[in-house]
């Protein structure tokens, strides 16, 4: 089988400071004129204007085959959107080649490929002219566009005037139902509500049932999760993973959260904190079955442990742990649920388990608290901090964030009760 998109060792150069990225005889024109220009002002012009240059791609190839659904990942900047606006032809690469087979529809932001000026009756007849489809071939699909877009009342209304709601879901519906071989989608969840979301996930479903091709970009990793079945992680321009999409996404966010505090250790006694009375050592925030690093999600239960040495004999230890939100909304203060009995001096570890399905997505800091007897020894703020990370599962097509410090997983029944 051929693929459906084939790149070739794609380099995108921008020139920082530009407005031109030398892809047109005019562009051209003026980088030879700069050229010149830099040669006759010596050396260190030539030095300078060498740091403009900026390499969004960085040479990398892949291919898509027909139905793939693939979606593309990375941080701001990674080069995400200048890889779509090759695929989609808006701008030509510095270096490399792409081959297709199909034609392409691309959403890539709201504004993109419309006029203002025209009624959204027109853009859809002109967006389906520039992919090279009849008028009567936009006909036969005009009434299915216009009931998913929901806009029948302003459809001869100009788009300028458009909310970017109903932009977008013009706009989504154009490229879906319109007849392309591929799609490109870039953020298309970031704007529309719940109902739209679901058509618009529904949709590029059926496109790929349909054996045509699905390119996704998102910073969405629920949407990504439930849409495609491959995903490919772009950092600085290059690929740094390609494959299954929770093989991708784990990596991701392994590395995206990488610097969080999810370990502390101090070897050095002297340098722990602490007094002369008690030392702490460690710290950890692990997920139950996972290595310390690994991620959390919302259905994971994960481990906090704390190791100390107590220079008290006797003491009664009662060693607590509070959990705030990123918003700094305290989550909970547990410790041990039995009363803590004298203990001689030494090394300890207290470990406590966090269940599942309890606690929301987001990012959470650790604090800790060690008594004796009610009588604060240690306390010790941000000890640790690690972000708990969504899945898709239970949300019924939605991929917006759920309100809540907690999120429990309840034993939710509906009974059918009979007519009074």
């Amino acid at each position: 089988m051929k693929p459906a998109i084939h790149a070739n060792d794609l380099a995108k150069r921008y020139l920082i400071g530009q407005n031109a990225v030398n892809t047109t005889l005019a562009e051209a024109l003026s980088s030879a004129a700069r050229s010149i220009l830099r040669g006759a002002t010596g050396p260190q012009d030539r030095r300078i204007a060498s740091n403009l240059e900026f390499w969004a791609l960085k040479g990398i190839s892949f291919t898509v085959d027909p139905g793939e659904v693939v979606g593309i990942v990375g941080e701001n900047g990674a080069g995400k959107s200048t890889l779509l606006k090759i695929l989609s032809r808006i701008t030509l690469p510095t270096r490399g080649s792409i081959t297709y087979r199909g034609r392409i529809g691309s959403l890539l932001e709201v504004g993109t490929g419309f006029h203002p000026e025209l009624s959204g009756r027109d853009n859809i007849y002109l967006s389906g002219a520039i992919l090279g489809m009849s008028r009567s071939e936009i006909k036969q699909r005009f009434d299915e566009i216009l009931d998913f877009s929901e806009v029948e009342t302003f459809i001869d209304t100009p788009v300028k005037r458009y909310s970017s709601g109903m932009y977008m879901r013009l706009a989504f519906a154009v490229a879906a139902h319109l007849d392309t071989d591929i799609l490109l989608v870039d953020e298309v969840l970031a704007v529309g509500d719940y109902k739209f979301q679901q058509k618009c996930l529904s949709r590029m479903n059926t496109i790929a049932n349909d054996g045509r091709t699905v390119v996704f970009v998102s910073h969405n990793l629920i949407a990504i999760q439930a849409i495609c079945d491959r995903a490919i992680w772009l950092d600085q321009g290059m690929i740094s993973k390609d494959g299954r999409t929770h093989e991708v996404l784990a990596a991701y966010t392994r590395s995206e959260h990488a610097g969080s505090g999810v370990e502390r250790s101090w070897p050095d006694p002297a340098n722990a904190p602490g007094n002369d009375s008690i030392r702490l050592r460690y710290a950890l925030v692990q997920p139950l079955g996972g290595a310390p690093g690994d991620a959390i999600d919302v259905r994971q239960a994960f481990a906090l442990s704390f190791e100390y040495e107590s220079h008290l004999a006797g003491a009664h230890l009662n060693v607590s742990a509070c959990v705030y939100s990123g918003d700094g909304a305290l989550v909970f203060h547990a410790g041990p649920t039995e009363e803590p009995s004298a203990m001689p001096s030494g090394r300890y570890r207290d470990r406590c388990i966090v269940p599942g399905d309890l606690m929301n997505d987001g990012n959470y800091r650790v604090s800790l608290e060690i008594r004796d007897r009610g009588e604060l020894l240690l306390t010790v703020s941000d000890l640790l901090t690690f972000e708990i990370l969504d899945v898709p599962d239970g949300r019924f097509g939605w991929f917006g964030k759920w309100d809540g410090v907690v999120r429990p997983r309840l034993d939710w029944t509906t009974e059918h009760l009979p007519a009074a």
